[in-house]
C-alpha cells in the first residue's frame, strides 16, 4: 500500500504550492483510517528537502516518485522511492529519511546507534542497515520485483545531521551496512542526487511503482532453497513417530485447503515435549518451499528469536526474522493475508495487543481471519499469566465465526524429559496440579534432582553445559528485575543471603538460551517457555511453600516488576476467591513449565527448607535413591544416608 505516488514534476509541484501535506492526509484517511494533521506535518520537513533533491535537471521529469510504501507482511513503511531506467534495467531508489541532529555513540552491538529520539537517548537501528533490511524485505518477498528483475537501491538521508571528523555514524563499525546503503547528510544534496541519477537516467518506463505495490506477496526460490538446506540434517528439527503422523497431516490439508480455498483451523493439542515446536518450524520452512506465504507467531518472543537464530545459518537475517512474528502483529490485517499462520504456544495469546494492550479484539481472532489456513499448537495447562485466554474453546467459537473447517488433533508421546510420560504425570502429582496414577512411579530414566544449596547446583549445571551448551538455570519470578544499570553479570538480581548464591536474571531476552556464556545467568517463564535443554537447575522461591502437609501458593511474593499476575490485587478486592485461584493456577503451572524444560534431567533448589524436604520425600517414595547410578549425587549431604 502506497499514501501517494506521482511523477517527479507532480511532486515538485504539489510541495510548492503546498498541497502536499493535505493530499497525504486525505489518502491516509481514505486507506488506512486513522491519523492527525500533526503526525502528516512531521513529515513536511523531510518532503521539502526530497524536492530539493529532486530539483536536478538530469533526474527525468516522468521519474516516479511515491511516498510511504507499507512493506506487505510487516508494519514497516518506507519513507520515499524514487523509479525509472538506466538505460539497461528498471531500478527503484528507496530513500529512509531521518530528522536527526546527532548520534551520540557507537554501540559494541552489530547495526545499532543511540540518537536522541521522544525526549531521551534510543538505541536504534542505523540508517543504513534500516534502509538495506527494507530492500531486503521488498525483494525476498514481492514476486514482480523477483520475476521482472526490478533493481533496489537503498539509501539514507540525514537532512539535519552535519558530518563530523570522525563521525560515529560513518564508524569502520558499520563499513559493510554503509556500504550497501551508503548515508547522505546536511550539505551533501548533490551527492544524494549524483546517486539517484546512477540509477535513474530515464523515466520510468514499467509502471515500477506499481509493479511493487500490487506484487504477489511470495517468498524468493533463494530464500526457499536456503531454508531447506538449512533445516536438512539438523537433528533438532527431525521429526519422530507422532510427530511426524501429525505433520504430514498438517502439511497435506495446509495445501489442500488453500487449493480448494476453503478456510480450515487445526489444533494440534499436546504437553511439554511432545514436539508441538518441531513440527511447527518443519512446517514454516515446507510450506515456504511450496511457495505459501507461512508465519510463524508466538506470544513470547523467545522461542521466535532462538528459532530464528538456529535457521539462520548464513541466510540474511532480515530474511529470516521476517518469518517470525508476534501474536499482536495482525490487528490491521485483511481477510487471509496470508496462506499459512502457525500459532505455536498458542495458550499464551491475549485478547488485546500492543504495548498498552489498546490494539485489536481479540488474538485468536485476528489470527484466524488473517489466515486461509491456520493451525494452533496448544497446552492449556501452561497458561503462565493473568492475559493468557488461549484455549480450545474460543479457537473453536471463532473458527465457526469465521465459517471455517475446523480439525483437532492431540499429541500424545512424550519426547522431552527423556521420552518419560510418568515424570510429567509425577510432577503434576507432586505439585498437586492433579492427582494422577503415578503418584509413587517417577520413571527411571530421568535425571531428578534435589539440592540444599544453590551453589552446588549451579555448579552442576555449568559442569554438564560444557558438553554442548544445553543446560541452563531457571528461576521462579520472585525477585526483581531492574530495566536499568543491568549491562554484565556483575549485578546480581536473585540473591539468597543464607547460602551466599548470587545470580543475574539473563541479560539478553533474545537468545539467552544458547548464548555460550549465559549459563551463569538465570532465565525465567518468560524467557524459557517454548524452549528446551538437557538439563536445567530451577530455583523455586517463596511463591511455593509447604505448609500443614500442601504445597501452597502465595503471589504476594512474586516480584512487582513481574507483569504475569498484573491486575490480581485489585481482582482480590472484588472476589477474593476467584484471585486466589487464578493465582494459585498460574503459579503452579509456571513451576511445572519450568521443571519440564529438561530434556534429560531437572534439578531443583527450594527457597522453603520444607518444600525441598517434602520433594526429597517424594524422590525416596518413588525408588529414586534405590536406582541411583554409581556417582550419581541428589545433594553434598544425602550422598552418604543411601
Amino acid at each position: 500500500m502506497i499514501i501517494y505516488q506521482a511523477t517527479k514534476t507532480e511532486f515538485i509541484s504539489d510541495v510548492t504550492n503546498e498541497l502536499l501535506v493535505e493530499r497525504l492526509y486525505d489518502s491516509y484517511k481514505q486507506k488506512i483510517g486513522r491519523t492527525s494533521k500533526s503526525e502528516i506535518n512531521s513529515w513536511e520537513h523531510s518532503l521539502q528537502r526530497m524536492s530539493n533533491v529532486m530539483q536536478d535537471k538530469e533526474i527525468p521529469d516522468d521519474t516516479s516518485v511515491a511516498i510511504e510504501f507499507k512493506i506487505p507482511n510487516t508494519s514497516k513503511r518506507v519513507d520515499f522511492l524514487v523509479a525509472g531506467h538506466d538505460g539497461f534495467q528498471d531500478h527503484v531508489v528507496i530513500v529512509e529519511l531521518k530528522q536527526w541532529s546527532e548520534v551520540e555513540k557507537v554501540t559494541s552491538k552489530d547495526a545499532l546507534v543511540s540518537t536522541f529520539l521522544g525526549g531521551g537517548m534510543r538505541t536504534v537501528t542505523h540508517p543504513s542497515y534500516q534502509a538495506w533490511s527494507y530492500a531486503a524485505l521488498i525483494h525476498d518477498f514481492n514476486q514482480n520485483v523477483q520475476d521482472q528483475h526490478i533493481l533496489l537501491n537503498p539509501c539514507a538521508y540525514l537532512h539535519n545531521y552535519r558530518k563530523s571528523e570522525n563521525d560515529p555514524l560513518m564508524d569502520s563499525h558499520y563499513a559493510d551496512h554503509l556500504a550497501k546503503a551508503p548515508v547522505f547528510a546536511k550539505g551533501e544534496i548533490q551527492k544524494l542526487r549524483d546517486f539517484i541519477k546512477r540509477y535513474v537516467r530515464y523515466g520510468d518506463r514499467n509502471q515500477l511503482i506499481y509493479q511493487i505495490e500490487h506484487g504477489k506477496i511470495r517468498p524468493s526460490k533463494s530464500l526457499q532453497d536456503s531454508l531447506a538446506s538449512l533445516l536438512r540434517g539438523n537433528q533438532e528439527f527431525v521429526l519422530i513417530d507422532e510427530q511426524k503422523v501429525f505433520y504430514e497431516d498438517a502439511y497435506h490439508l495446509a495445501l489442500e485447503s488453500i487449493k480448494n480455498n476453503q478456510k480450515t483451523v487445526m489444533i494440534i493439542e499436546g504437553g511439554p515435549g511432545t514436539g508441538k515446536s518441531v513440527m511447527a518450524v518443519n512446517l514454516l520452512v515446507n510450506l515456504i518451499n511450496q511457495e505459501l506465504t507461512a508465519l510463524y507467531v508466538s506470544k513470547n518472543s523467545a522461542p521466535r528469536n532462538v528459532y530464528a537464530s538456529k535457521l539462520k545459518g548464513t541466510i540474511k537475517k532480515t530474511q529470516i526474522d521476517n518469518l517470525f512474528k508476534g501474536s499482536g502483529s495482525f490487528t490491521e490485517s485483511e481477510k487471509d493475508e496470508f496462506d499459512v499462520l502457525i500459532i505455536d504456544e498458542a495458550h499464551r495469546l491475549n485478547e488485546k495487543s500492543g504495548l498498552f494492550s489498546n490494539l485489536g479484539e481479540n488474538q485468536i481472532k485476528e489470527v484466524i481471519h488473517s489466515s486461509k489456513f491456520t493451525i494452533f499448537f496448544i497446552d492449556e495447562n501452561q497458561k503462565v499469566t493473568l492475559k493468557d485466554i488461549g484455549s480450545i474453546d474460543l479457537i473453536r467459537k471463532y473458527a465457526t465465526e469465521a465459517g471455517a473447517e475446523l480439525i483437532h488433533g492431540k499429541l500424545v508421546s512424550q519426547f522431552r524429559c527423556d521420552g518419560s510420560d510418568a515424570y510429567i504425570a509425577w510432577l503434576d502429582d507432586v505439585l498437586h496440579i492433579r492427582e494422577t496414577a503415578n503418584a509413587n512411579d517417577r520413571g527411571l530414566d530421568y535425571d531428578f534432582r534435589v539440592f540444599d544449596n544453590p551453589n552446588d547446583m549451579l555448579k552442576e549445571i555449568e559442569e554438564l553445559n560444557k558438553k554442548n551448551n544445553k543446560s541452563r538455570m531457571l528461576a521462579g519470578y520472585c525477585w526483581e528485575w531492574p530495566k536499568k544499570g543491568r549491562t554484565d553479570t556483575l549485578h546480581k538480581d536473585i540473591v539468597i543471603p543464607e547460602h551466599n548464591f548470587q545470580i543475574s536474571w539473563n541479560l539478553s531476552d533474545s537468545i539467552w538460551a544458547i548464548e555460550p556464556d549465559s549459563v551463569t545467568e538465570a532465565g525465567c517463564i518468560h524467557t524459557s517457555q517454548g524452549l528446551e535443554f538437557d538439563y536445567v537447575g530451577v530455583i523455586i522461591g517463596p511463591d511455593l511453600a509447604y505448609q500443614d502437609g500442601r504445597v501452597v501458593t502465595d503471589y504476594t511474593k512474586r516480584a512487582k516488576t513481574d507483569q504475569s499476575l498484573r491486575g490480581i490485587k485489585t481482582m482480590a478486592k472484588e472476589n477474593p476467591e476467584k484471585a486466589q485461584a487464578l493465582a494459585d493456577q498460574i503459579i503452579r503451572n509456571t513451576y511445572r513449565t519450568l521443571m519440564t524444560r529438561g530434556q534429560k534431567g531437572c534439578f531443583i533448589f527450594c527457597t522453603d527448607p520444607e518444600l525441598n524436604e517434602y520433594f526429597r520425600e517424594r524422590l525416596n517414595k518413588s525408588g529414586v535413591y534405590e536406582n541411583l547410578s554409581p556417582g550419581t549425587s541428589i545433594a553434598a549431604e544425602e550422598r552418604g544416608k543411601y
